[in-house]
């Protein structure tokens, strides 16, 4: 995927038709479909598996598709939490300019590489703790941790396994859930 503006300004990037995810890395605008139906599927289950985090005394923020700020990269991850303590208040911006403790990522073709790439970059750089990256065609989870500034796959799950994953590994769920 190659980016549609080079030295794009955050100005560009609103401009963006909102049937698109727009997101910038260094001053490059990408812009991508909205999720097909089956990605935001697995998102929208995922995000039921993990609403005891976020309900009242869970902790956790999550948030589907928040607009993040990091410098001169603006990122949208499918998922987002913020650990309470350092998120105690949501901005009153569009958008977040403080890290999330954790981002998921549902991988499809025409993403993937970015995800995998400019985006866990990015992430890294900004000391997100945990990244999942949940991909629907192969069925499978991976969990990764940020160590000394790399990422480290902690486990990969696959099918319908019942699965604990960090940070939310205080809750099992069914793989297969996110698939059906």
């Amino acid at each position: 995927m190659k980016p549609v503006k080079k030295d794009a300004t955050y100005a560009d990037l609103c401009e963006v038709p909102e049937h698109f995810v727009a997101e910038m890395f260094d001053g490059e605008l990408y812009a991508t479909p909205r999720p097909a139906p089956l990605h935001t599927q697995v998102s929208s289950a995922l995000g039921m598996e993990l609403a005891v985090f976020h309900r009242s005394g869970g902790g956790w923020r999550i948030l589907d598709e928040p607009e993040l700020h990091f410098g001169n990269d603006v990122l949208v991850p499918d998922i987002a939490g913020w650990r309470r303590e350092r998120l105690p208040v949501l901005p009153l911006e569009a958008y977040f300019m403080i890290a999330p403790d954790w981002v998921c990522e549902v991988l499809s073709p025409s993403t993937e590489r970015i995800d995998r790439g400019k985006k866990l970059q990015r992430y890294a750089r900004a000391r997100v703790a945990h990244v999942w990256l949940l991909d629907p065609m192969r069925q499978s989870l991976e969990v990764l941790t940020l160590d000394d500034g790399q990422w480290k796959l902690l486990a990969r799950h696959e099918g319908e396994v019942a699965v604990r994953a960090v940070p939310f590994d205080a809750i099992e769920f069914e793989l297969a859930a996110l698939w059906t």
